[in-house]
Formats: C-alpha cells, structure tokens, sequence
C-alpha cells in the first residue's frame, strides 16, 4: 500500500474523458459529517490522545477538514509509552480468562453499535457503506476467535524431556510488554483494532499511532474496548506525521506491529533490528487472479469486480493484475466490464453505492497517473478512466486496462487504486510463471471448476494466502488461519496461532528429577558417556521424539 493520504498540494492530473458510471442516490434524510463529527464527539474521542499539538484530519468525500486533533510530540511518545509499561504488569497479571471476556463484550458492543462505526469508517476513508461493514465483520470475527480461543494458544505445554520421566518440561508463553503498532488508513478498524485484540489477551499494553487521516475510527474501537473492561492505562494513542512519530514508537516498544508501504516497512525493520526487538510487516502486493480455462465466466467476471474495485481498490490484498485463458477471454472480458461500467458510485452514509472515492489527492494522482501513462504506451481502456470530480473531488471510475506491458508502471507498481490490467494466457505453467514474476507475495486467486486443479495451481502461487473461487474474503477472513505476504509484502502473519503468538515470549522452565544429567552412581565420565549413547539409541529405537 501506499504512504499517508493527507491532501497534496499538486493538482491532481485529469484526463478528457467522459464518465459512465451511474451515481448512487443519496436517500432522503442520510446523515452528514456535520451530523456524525461533532465537537462533542472528537472531545470525547480524543480525550485519552497523549498530544500537546494540534492537527486535522480530512474527510476524501468532501476534501473538506473533518477533525482538530492533539498531535504528540517525541515527548509525548515517551509519556505513553510510561503510562503503557506502569500498568502492563497488573493487566498481565489478570487470569486469560479475564482478559478474553473483554474481547467477547468488544465483540458485542462493536455489533450492537455499528451504525457509529460505519459513518466513521466511511467519512475518514471514503469507501462504501457495505466495505466499510467488512471491517466490522473482520473486527468481529477476531475478537470472538481470540475471546474464544486464547486460552488454548497461550495455556502451558508439556514437552518430552532430554530423558523421558525424568525431565520435566512446560512452554509458557510470557507477554513482551509493551507493543508498538502503527496503523494504516486504509482499513482503520480492521488493521488498527483488530491486530491489538490478540496483543491485549495475552496480556500486553499497546502504544498504537494511527494514521492521522483516520485516527477517529481507532480512537472509537479504544473507547469501547475501554467499555468492554479494558483498562484504559493499558491502550495508548499516539497521533502525528509518520517520519516523526513512527521512529520514536519504534524505538521504545517491545515489539513492533506495522501495516503500510514495503518502503516504510523496510525502515521500520532495520530500525527495530537495531534495537534487537521483533517485528511483523503486512506491506504492499500486486496481486494475481487467474482465470482458469473451466473457470465459471459468470461467476468470474461477478468475483473479480469484488476482488478489484472494493475500497475502491486500497486494500493490500486487492487483485491488480488479471491472467485469463484465452479461450475464455473474450467472454469474460464482457462480462466483466458490463459490470464494471454499471457499478454505482456515491458518497452518502448509507447502503446502496458500490464504491466509494479515494483517499486523498495524492492517491487519485497516483491513479490517474498509471492509467495515463499506460494509455498513451498503448494499453485500451476496456472501462473507466475518468475522475468524477462531480459526485466528489477524489472519486474515480473502476478501471479495467488491456495490453498492458512493460515498461508501464501500471504493470508493476502497486496502483493502490480501481485499476485493474488484463493478460491473456495459453499455457497453465505461463501463467503461473507470470504470476509470481513480482517482488510481492501478499494475496492471489484462482478460478476453476475443479477443485483439486485449483489447490494444485495455489499450491504453486507465491503468495501468503490463495483464494480458489473467490478473490480475498475467504482467506483474510478465516482467522484460524495465518494472514500475511511472501517476499516483499511482510514478515510475520496476524490471526491464528501466529497472530497471538508473535506478541509472547517462549519460556521453556524443565525440571530435572532424581538423577543429574552428569556422571552419577560411581560412574566416571567414560562410563557416563557410553551409558548415554545407550540411551539415546535405545530412544530412536523405541521411536521417542
């Protein structure tokens, strides 16, 4: 994904293009910011803020400023991180139990009050209502995954011992203390809240900073974790400018939990390398779907506007790049453009758009410069390609780009945006071949009628999580199962037993018993040695492991 989107100076670039997309009607009587974003209601919110300057925060629908905000300085960074580590021990120290109830109350407060949430979501990130409800869906399922299962991941475990009987061995698992998450905006309850939850059940403090231009969304999650039982000493925020904040989180956690840019990930881990402290990176992804030869064209075409143009396509897991065999391009590259052309745009706090805008200036740039430069190198727009300026000043058209090809940055650069270019393929191997031929490794999918075919093409995807038949939700949204990128999209994974376990430390506590592991019983060192190669053969024999 791309860095920060507060508003860029530099005007955005606009192609003579007329727009087809429909525009979704606003229904009589919808909420507004004025109505959502009160200055009761920041007062509230940013009440727990450690931040002694000022900031704003801007609303993509409007372009017009949403918020005043505390912005923290090195200083106050410092101050949280103190309140953070003054009341970790205690909140250690409550039985897991305990601690997963928060999480299964955060579940139910985050249901019951959605509403709030999902006009949040949607004024600091400009995505549709039914996208922004994806974020409460994932929130949702962690915190009742974790709430559910915490006990099991962190519980105490036996091991066989050097010598079986006589040694004794348990793994605990013991909190790193203090964990330093930076956050992105492009999914800011999901991304935000939805990494601390399994931080916080096993018994860790959290200092988070969240992007500035959607700080409102996570200082909401932190007010009802508060009211779930979370003590409030044990979740700070921090807001401000990343190259400011960022480095000075880093510097004083215990362990760091990054969503962002590759570019930004790659400081973020020389610096906490330095320091000796664990990292997790979820980055950047140019992401594959494959469109088989017995693939449902329908069912294709319908997945692929899902997997391309939700968020309005930022969403590191998003599907870029669009592989399909020739035999069934033509019928596929139809449909999905009907498609892709009827889908409604709109800026209401209310269901019915199918996508909303961009998140700032500087995102529609990157945008309309893509799909400029592949035009004029010869790429046809099959759909899109126009800014729509009349239903707001950071809206685009989803686009669908063919022959697309090097050296046109659209082809390997992440867009971060609703672009998606097309590629048409003979060869299963080709094609597989072409997917993997990019420093990312985050998301991919396939389509197929065959099931075992599927898991053979994902199985040779160099991706962190394959899809078959669908673009990105089963996968992100299965949480038993580990979420994160090969390659140049990340390090580490979130959900599963990776996503918790990543925020302890292994502690192995053995207990010898009866004898020494040394010569004992009259034995001199010779004798003692032979007696354990005895030992240690008579161990494989008997298949011990």
């Amino acid at each position: 994904m791309t860095d920060s989107q507060a508003p860029s100076t530099t005007a955005a670039a606009s192609a003579a293009r007329a727009g087809t997309n429909p525009v979704a009607a606003a229904p009589a009587g919808a909420r507004t910011a004025a109505d959502v974003v009160t200055p009761e209601v920041i007062a509230r919110l940013t009440r727990g803020v450690v931040g002694s300057g000022r900031t704003a925060s801007h609303a993509p629908f409007t372009g017009g400023r949403l918020a005043e905000l505390p912005e923290s300085t090195p200083e106050d960074v410092e101050t949280a991180f103190a309140r953070a580590r003054a009341a970790q021990p205690a909140w250690a120290a409550t039985p897991v139990a305990a601690r997963a109830a928060v999480l299964l109350r955060f579940h139910d407060l985050v249901l019951r009050r959605q509403t709030e949430i999902l006009d949040l979501v949607q004024l600091e990130t400009g995505k549709a209502r039914l996208h922004a409800h994806e974020e409460v869906q994932g929130v949702a399922v962690t915190a009742r995954h974790y709430g559910r299962q915490a006990a099991a991941y962190l519980r105490p475990k036996r091991h066989t011992g050097v010598v079986p009987v006589l040694t004794k061995v348990t793994e605990l698992r013991q909190p790193r203390g203090v964990i330093g998450q930076i956050t992105p905006w492009n999914y800011p309850l999901a991304l935000s809240v939805g990494d601390a939850l399994p931080a916080f059940v096993s018994g860790n403090a959290v200092v988070m900073k969240p992007d500035t231009e959607t700080a409102l969304t996570a200082l909401w999650a932190r007010e009802l974790l508060i009211e779930a039982g979370l003590p409030a000493e044990v979740f700070q925020v921090v807001i401000g400018d990343g190259p400011v904040v960022g480095p000075e989180v880093v510097a004083r956690a215990d362990y760091v939990s990054f969503t962002g840019s590759t570019r930004t990930g790659r400081d973020v881990a020389q610096r906490a390398a330095a320091r000796l402290i664990g990292v997790s990176l979820e980055l950047g992804g140019k992401n594959p779907m494959l469109v088989l030869a017995d693939a449902d064209v329908e069912k294709a075409a319908a997945g692929a506007v899902r997997a391309c143009f939700s968020s309005a396509g930022q969403l590191c897991i998003s599907i870029e790049r669009l592989y399909v065999h020739e035999s069934v391009a033509d019928a596929f590259v139809e449909r999905f453009a009907a498609r892709t052309r009827a889908m409604r745009l709109g800026a209401s706090l209310a269901y019915g758009a199918d996508m909303g805008c961009l998140a700032g200036e500087r995102q529609l740039e990157t945008v309309v410069r893509h799909v400029d430069e592949a035009v004029e190198k010869g790429a046809t727009l099959v759909a899109g390609g126009v800014a729509r300026p009349d239903i707001g000043p950071h809206f685009y058209e989803p686009t669908i780009l063919d022959h697309v090809q090097e050296p046109m940055a659209v082809c390997t650069q992440e867009t971060f945006g609703p672009v998606v270019s097309l590629y048409r393929f003979t060869d299963e191997e080709e094609a597989v071949a072409a997917a993997n031929a990019t420093p990312y490794g985050l998301n991919a999918s396939v389509w197929t009628k065959d099931a075992r075919r599927g898991r053979a093409v994902a199985a040779r995807l160099r991706a962190g999580t394959v899809n078959i038949n669908e673009g990105y939700a089963p996968a992100y949204g299965s949480v038993r199962s580990p979420m994160g990128g090969m390659k140049d999209s990340g390090l580490g994974r979130r959900h599963g037993s990776e996503g918790i376990l990543r925020y302890t430390e292994a502690q192995t506590v053995a207990h010898q018993r009866l004898i020494p592991l040394a010569p004992s019983f009259g034995m001199d060192d010779e004798k003692y040695t032979a007696f354990m190669s005895r030992a240690l053969q008579a161990m494989k024999t008997f298949r011990l492991r």
